[in-house]
C-alpha cells in the first residue's frame, strides 16, 4: 500500500492505493472511521495520478462520473452498498431505504445499509453523500454534514466548492 495526499476544496484528500493502482482509500482530514495513516504504507504524492486527476475534474470542471480502478476491503454485504452506490446518478440522490429496495431487500434493512455506507472507504468516487434520509434530510456522513451539503449543492449546480 502507498498513499498520497491531494489538495481539494473540501481541504486535503488521502488517496490510498495498491501496487497495481487500484483506488483502496478516499479519506477526508477528520473523517470518521478513518484508519490509522500507519497503515497506509508510504507516502509518496505521485502515486494514483488519473484519480488526482479525475478528482480536479470533478471539483473544478464538470466531470460527472468517475473511471479509476476501485478495491474494496469490506464484508460481502458493505461491498454489495458500495457497488449499488455508484449507480445513483451525479446530482441525484436515493434515501437508504431505496438503496435497500435497489438491491432487493427489506425496508427495514435501510438501517444495515446506512451502517456499510457509513464505512465506505471511497468516498466521493463511492458516492455515499447521495443517500438521504427518507424525509430527504441530510443524515450521518464520515466527513461531516457540512461537507454532504457542499458536495450535493456541487452537484446541482448550486455553488463552487470552497473549504
Amino acid at each position: 500500500m502507498t498513499y498520497a495526499v491531494v489538495d481539494s476544496p473540501l481541504g486535503p484528500l488521502t488517496l490510498v492505493g495498491t501496487e497495481t493502482g487500484e483506488l483502496t482509500g478516499l479519506y477526508m482530514d477528520r473523517q470518521l472511521y478513518r484508519p490509522d495513516e500507519a497503515t497506509f504504507g508510504d507516502r509518496d504524492d505521485a502515486i494514483l495520478p488519473a484519480v488526482a486527476e479525475q478528482l480536479d475534474e470533478y471539483f473544478h470542471h464538470g466531470r460527472t462520473a468517475f473511471d479509476v480502478a476501485v478495491r474494496f476491503a469490506g464484508t460481502p454485504f458493505q461491498r454489495r452498498v458500495w457497488t449499488a452506490l455508484q449507480d445513483i446518478p451525479y446530482g441525484e440522490t436515493t434515501t437508504y431505504g431505496g438503496l435497500a429496495a435497489a438491491l432487493g431487500l427489506k425496508p427495514q434493512s435501510a438501517r444495515a445499509v446506512g451502517l456499510a455506507n457509513g464505512k465506505n472507504p471511497i468516498s466521493i468516487i463511492v458516492p455515499c453523500h447521495r443517500l438521504v434520509g427518507s424525509t430527504g434530510s441530510l443524515t450521518g456522513y464520515g466527513g461531516g454534514i457540512e461537507r454532504k451539503r457542499a458536495l450535493l449543492d456541487h452537484e446541482a449546480g448550486l455553488n463552487l466548492l470552497t473549504w
